[in-house]
């Protein structure tokens, strides 16, 4: 049973089911935010963790937990009070649901994909005292952003979408309206209950930012100093209200976890930019007349050649490769007659350059893992 004054924390905060995703809003401080979440979806929260902790000792020979202590022995004291507050809210709500939580837990699943990711491919040999064999990563996303001459109308718009396994991809189903008590209102699609930031990465802002990302493809740095990228983001979304103030925000204390290609649209101006961001190097691309594209691909040739492994920008037989040259020849399709059926028509191409014929694979710019031969 919830206290009188628990209770009125909930009734702040909406939850609506709607074609498989859940739409929460929350409101209020960053505890109550917190609350809010982790009590309205405990239920999904729970089913995650159990699925996550059995895959995790299947999918990297450790356990969920042994991560859990990784993540909190890196990181913990990098956590600024307002998201730590935020965290603990979710992991109140979650125990007053009937599913115990604490601090810890809520900070270690937030952590989960930079650790085993990020971390963990930079440390495993050394942990084990042998070189492990990397197995073949699969890459996530694309997406586009275009203004001025590009578009219908001149204006930015910008789409993204996300591959990741059923196992994971299935709990991706929350869009999470935040009204905050300091900073800019927000709308993300969360990765998965309870995460402070969306880790499939699209963001909507009041502040007149529109934000998403492609990751970078065979990045292959990490420093165990710094600030994980899930609280540079929630950061960057939650302040900037310029491309300017995002990148600046965003490369705070950056530690090469979770490395992307970032695209930014602000709506005040109608400039458009990509932030490629690796550990050392960065690179900002910016225009108020065009495009860019995001496809795992690494356009700085620093960062490609130098805290990359064989990225495939110029293989066409390779993921990146192929959508790199597929997207392209989409933009030189629609340049002029971009808009938001456009951008969903890109989105759902499934050419294959390659093999020069419609084959939906994962060398799509819509990428089919589940029925690629490889």
């Amino acid at each position: 049973m919830l206290t009188q004054e628990q209770q009125a924390v909930v009734d702040r905060a909406q939850c609506q089911q709607k074609n498989g995703w859940q739409h929460l809003k929350v409101k209020g401080t960053a505890y109550e935010r917190g609350f809010q979440e982790g009590y309205l979806l405990a239920d999904e929260y729970a089913d995650a963790l159990r699925v996550y902790k059995f895959m995790t000792l299947e999918t990297f020979g450790k356990t969920y937990e042994w991560f859990a202590e990784q993540a909190l022995r890196l990181h913990k004291a990098a956590i600024p009070q307002r998201y730590a507050d935020e965290l603990q809210g979710m992991a109140d709500g979650l125990t007053a649901a009937g599913v115990a939580s604490s601090l810890d837990d809520m900070i270690a699943w937030n952590d989960w994909m930079e650790i085993t990711g990020y971390w963990w491919p930079q440390n495993a040999g050394k942990i084990m005292e042998r070189p492990l064999m990397k197995t073949h990563r699969k890459e996530h996303c694309s997406a586009i952003a275009a203004t001025g001459s590009a578009t219908v109308d001149g204006k930015p718009y910008l789409g993204h979408e996300s591959f990741d396994e059923f196992w994971s991809g299935q709990y991706f189903n929350v869009c999470k309206h935040v009204e905050v008590d300091e900073g800019y209102d927000f709308i993300m699609q969360a990765s998965a209950p309870c995460m402070l930031a969306s880790m499939t990465d699209f963001y909507v802002s009041a502040s007149g930012l529109n934000v998403t990302e492609t990751t970078l493809a065979g990045f292959d740095r990490y420093s165990d100093e710094g600030v994980p990228e899930w609280v540079r983001i929630r950061d960057a979304i939650q302040f900037a209200s310029t491309i300017d103030e995002f990148v600046e925000r965003l490369d705070a204390g950056n530690n090469g976890g979770y490395a992307n290609a970032w695209l930014i649209a602000d709506h005040n101006t109608g400039e458009i930019a990509r932030f490629e961001q690796g550990l050392e190097f960065t690179s900002l691309e910016r225009t108020k007349d065009g495009t860019f594209f995001g496809c795992n691909a690494v356009f700085d040739p620093r960062i490609r050649n130098l805290e990359c492994k064989d990225n495939g920008f110029n293989d066409p037989r390779q993921q990146t490769g192929a959508r790199r040259q597929r997207w392209m020849e989409l933009i030189d399709r629609y340049y002029g007659k971009i808009d938001l059926a456009a951008v969903k028509e890109m989105l759902a191409d499934t050419y294959d350059v390659y093999l020069g014929y419609d084959c939906p694979s994962s060398r799509c710019v819509c990428a089919h893992y589940d029925v690629d031969p490889q």
